[in-house]
């Protein structure tokens, strides 16, 4: 093996991002190294040790979520910055290693959700962060006191557990046709939620739902939507578990709703502000889903890439063969690439002045990222299978991870936003930017004749 410490980085080409890699980076500084060796020391001992063997189970055992819920190490897929206020008042003041969690910011982030897949795999990790990163969001955001007071100590402390839930049988990336409705009772003090929804990470495990839904008309679009908490263990809910291609692990879940009681007071935020909402969260949601996706390209690179320099064929090692290192160099430099890009985006996220104006900014950009690295991880597992061989088509062995990236590849291009859909938002957004900047500069102009 190049690298007997799991802990230390991997020396191989393309195994790590550049700043482990030995090489300068004007992002991360002492702070984030120091951070990055924990959270691998952390994850790799609690979760990665484990990930096939709990993959192929298709469970994560209950205690290693209230492992890393003891450890604070849920409270970093929030992203950055952190809800300081509702953490202190819960007594955490400091995260893994004692980082402050005021000095926490989004290359922290990215460091924690590179750390998580550093398997290759993404199923055991999403079953622990999926429902708390997004499902936690919304209600730290837009809830009433009330509302945060009730529920989130029971969240961020880990006794509860969450889920996001928006897409629907027939509402995927078409977020504004959401059909779950949910009709106030005649007394006004109970919403009855019905409709269904399906593909709902982390959902059999949750007690809670940040859930979308239409207070308005059937006619009414992105303005009849609405977000409420719902109760999961409540009469009227009935969840199963989907079988997916990929992240096993992570609980996929169909649910049906039938007149769920919720009361009106778990209405987060306002009626008819549901999309909003939903579309606050999306930079995050989709950057974290490139950023886990690019550390399962370098996981199976570099795993290709030992396999390649030990195997030999033809009298030679399959690393002499000009082919193999064309494979790898053309997938290498595509991951590079994304990797780049990542970091300039977690830049701007860590740098633009507000909320706001980082959605306005980075949502197209973002959309394209999250595009762009399910496209990566298409390339570096069709890398990975070719040069394994008949390795590369088993289900265990030196392969195994080759065979399962590729059944990882379309769920990165197509959760969170359909690849054709990211594509499509990111152009859209990207002329919107510049149609309101050309409007700024001519109205700009005018004022001052």
């Amino acid at each position: 093996m190049p690298n007997d410490d799991p802990n230390s980085p991997n020396p191989l080409p393309f195994s790590e991002p550049p700043f482990l890699s030995g090489l300068p980076s004007p992002y991360y500084n002492d702070s984030h190294r120091k951070w990055q060796r924990d959270c691998r020391a952390f994850v790799a001992t609690n979760l990665n040790e484990h990930a096939y063997e709990w993959e192929q189970a298709e469970q994560v055992p209950d205690h290693v979520y209230t492992t890393f819920s003891k450890a604070g190490m849920l409270i970093p897929a929030l992203g950055a910055p952190l809800p300081l206020q509702e953490l202190r008042a819960l007594g955490m003041t400091e995260l893994l290693g004692g980082l402050k969690i005021e000095e926490f910011d989004y290359f922290h982030a990215s460091i924690y959700f590179y750390e998580m897949a550093h398997s290759g795999i993404s199923g055991p990790s999403t079953s622990l962060t999926v429902g708390f990163a997004f499902g936690v969001p919304p209600l730290l955001k837009f809830g009433s006191p009330s509302l945060k007071s009730t529920f989130l100590p029971d969240l961020l402390t880990g006794r509860r557990r969450i889920c996001i839930a928006i897409t629907e049988p027939d509402a995927g990336s078409d977020v504004a046709n959401i059909s779950t409705t949910a009709t106030k009772t005649p007394d006004g003090t109970h919403y009855l939620v019905s409709g269904m929804k399906k593909w709902i990470t982390n959902g059999i495990f949750s007690d809670y739902a940040s859930m979308a839904v239409r207070t308005g008309p059937p006619d009414s679009g992105a303005a009849g939507l609405s977000m409420l908490l719902v109760p999961l263990k409540a009469p009227g809910v009935d969840m199963r578990r989907l079988r997916v291609s990929g992240g096993s692990a992570a609980g996929t879940t169909f649910m049906e709703l039938e007149d769920v009681r919720v009361p009106v007071a778990n209405l987060i935020g306002s009626e008819g502000q549901g999309m909003r909402y939903v579309m606050t969260n999306f930079n995050h949601e989709r950057l974290v889903v490139a950023i886990q996706t690019a550390a399962q390209c370098r996981a199976v690179l570099s795993a290709s890439l030992e396999y390649v320099l030990a195997r030999r064929a033809f009298g030679r090692e399959l690393i002499e063969q000009p082919l193999v290192r064309h494979r790898l160099a053309v997938a290498g430099a595509s991951l590079e690439s994304l990797s780049t890009w990542i970091d300039h985006l977690t830049y701007c996220m860590k740098t633009l002045g507000s909320k706001d104006e980082a959605d306005r900014k980075l949502g197209g950009l973002t959309a394209m990222a999250k595009a762009r690295a399910g496209i990566v991880l298409r390339d570096c597992a069709e890398t990975a299978s070719l040069l394994f061989g008949g390795k590369g088509q088993t289900r265990e062995g030196a392969g195994e991870i080759a065979e399962r990236a590729w059944r990882e590849v379309m769920g990165a291009r197509v959760p969170g936003g359909s690849e054709d859909v990211m594509w499509d938002l990111g152009v859209r957004e990207l002329v919107k930017g510049f149609r309101r900047r050309a409007k700024e500069v001519r109205e700009g102009r005018a004022a001052k004749l």
